[in-house]
């Protein structure tokens, strides 16, 4: 990779970064959103300490919906906006400019990354300040590996998606089909528990969002026995992403559909 390159990939990530940013509607579902949701969960069932020695029920909800912020900054918003930017020609005009398309598509790659690392912030912060969550430092650099793996996962099945989704008044409708059901069944707004129906986490270890959920979790439980280093949830959504990417690779279309 030059300079040039990087150069070309910097200002490219500074041009979708403004337009996401200028985009009220797409800012909201990915930063005003899980906000929200952070605030209705921990309303709704309060934050107790989920045992004498244990740690607040908020623990549980902030890296649910960390992941969350991930599908909704990389997946969604990354397929809404390609799909776009097909069916309007951009992606066919950018073609045929000196511009190299990795450096096209791969601003979008770095967007979502920037907005990744912001909600995690985001939500550990407000986490431990408004709800009294721990933060293990411990755990850091375990997380930060998630948050790679996921980022690079979740943008692999958003491209990947995008040879599903008619035109560009599709997207979101199609997007949510597929994420908002899997919210529920990946410990994305609540965790399982030993009551949970055991159908419903089969469904949910099928798909990668739930190994999401519970890899963020590691890190924010003081007394959980767990590996704060979760590579069987790391292998789980690295397999997903190999074939989204294999998906990109075969089947990515950069002209319209119709």
């Amino acid at each position: 990779m030059s300079s040039r390159g990087l150069r070309q990939l910097a200002a490219q990530t500074r041009v979708d970064s403004t337009l996401l940013w200028r985009n009220p509607l797409a800012s909201f579902f990915t930063v005003v959103l899980p906000l929200i949701f952070l605030f209705v969960l921990t309303a709704l069932f309060g934050n107790e300490l989920v045992t004498p020695v244990g740690s607040k029920l908020a623990s549980r909800f902030v890296p649910g919906i960390i992941a969350l912020s991930v599908v909704q900054a990389s997946f969604v918003n990354l397929a809404v906006v390609t799909v776009f930017r097909r069916e309007t020609s951009i992606l066919k005009r950018v073609r045929g400019t000196p511009i190299r398309p990795w450096v096209f598509m791969g601003g979008l790659v770095a967007t979502s990354y920037a907005v990744i690392a912001l909600m995690a912030v985001l939500m550990a912060l407000i986490g431990w300040a408004v709800y009294d969550v721990d933060l293990l430092w411990e755990a850091a650099p375990g997380l930060i590996v998630t948050l790679i793996i996921g980022g690079a996962v979740f943008c692999a099945l958003g491209l990947a998606f995008t040879n599903v989704v008619p035109n560009e008044t599709a997207g979101p409708p199609f997007l949510n089909l597929v994420v908002l059901p899997l919210y529920f069944v990946s410990d994305v707004y609540v965790p399982a528990t030993d009551d949970t129906p055991r159908a419903i986490t089969l469904i949910g270890d099928i798909f990668p969002i739930r190994h999401l959920a519970v890899a963020l979790q590691r890190g924010f439980d003081p007394i959980s026995d767990e590996s704060m280093w979760p590579v069987t949830e790391w292998l789980v959504m690295a397999a997903w992403g190999l074939v989204g990417a294999l998906i990109v690779t075969r089947w990515f279309r950069w002209t319209p559909r119709g």
